[in-house]
């Protein structure tokens, strides 16, 4: 009878033993907190923007019989305006996109033949961007082109005046940095050749007027907003961590 006793006294002993052990706290670290990578930049995403800068004629193209391409002095002004675009990053290398912007402009001149005025009161440009990034795709460096139109103003004081809305083709390029990771500045150059045919108007007996083409050059800054959370690609999938 002793013997089963003692083993039964054993077996309350070590079950008493376990049970303050499981009451006793953890020594084990607790497991490291898990901390997602930051989000990998992307160009891709709808975006808003403002710029501000200056523009100059290098030329006017007048359609006269006798004077095919009068030059006017380079005139000069300030320009402004708003685009808004789309870019898809299709590599961390290749980004390509679409643009299309509006500005206002006090470009504008004489010619000193005739005493006359050319002017561009307003422009616009729908184009194709596509560049490579480099500094962790923080800088895009890109070239544009595509279609552009604009208001082109023709004043002859006494023989009077008309505007018409010239089209026609621009080509460019810039830098645009990424500051922040919804924020971008850029620098961009534009030129743009434009035309439209107005009214006849005899100055002399020898000379009518029948068309215009603007050669118009600008510089411009601007910022840029975007989007990406709209048309983004996916981020990286959290199984992989």
């Amino acid at each position: 009878m002793k013997k089963p006793a003692f083993g039964l006294a054993v077996a309350a002993s070590l079950a008493v033993m376990s049970a303050s052990a499981a009451d006793l706290p953890s020594r084990k670290e607790p497991p490291p907190v898990y901390i997602p990578p930051p989000p990998v930049f992307t160009w891709t995403g709808i975006y808003v923007g403002l710029n501000l800068g200056g523009g100059w004629l290098d030329r006017y193209d007048y359609g006269n019989w006798f004077y095919p391409a009068l030059t006017a002095p380079n005139a000069g002004g300030v320009i402004g305006g708003a685009q808004i675009g789309y870019n898809y990053q299709f590599t961390p290398l290749f980004v390509a996109g679409v643009e299309t912007d509006f500005q206002g402009s006090s470009v504008g001149g004489g010619n000193q033949l005739f005493g006359a005025t050319r002017s561009v009161g307003w422009f616009g440009t729908v184009r194709g961007r596509a560049g490579v990034s480099l500094l962790n795709s923080r800088l895009l460096l890109y070239g544009t082109g595509g279609f552009a139109y604009g208001d082109l103003r023709l004043n002859y004081g006494w023989l009077g005046s008309q505007a018409r809305t010239g089209t026609g083709w621009t080509v460019g390029g810039g830098l645009e940095y990424a500051f922040l990771p919804n924020w971008s500045a850029k620098v961009e150059y534009l030129y743009a050749n434009f035309g439209a045919n107005y009214d006849p108007i005899y100055i002399a007996p020898v000379i009518v007027e029948i068309q215009q083409r603007a050669h118009l050059n600008t510089v411009r800054a601007g910022v840029n907003y975007r989007f990406n959370w709209l048309l983004a690609p996916p981020g990286p999938s959290m199984a992989g961590y």
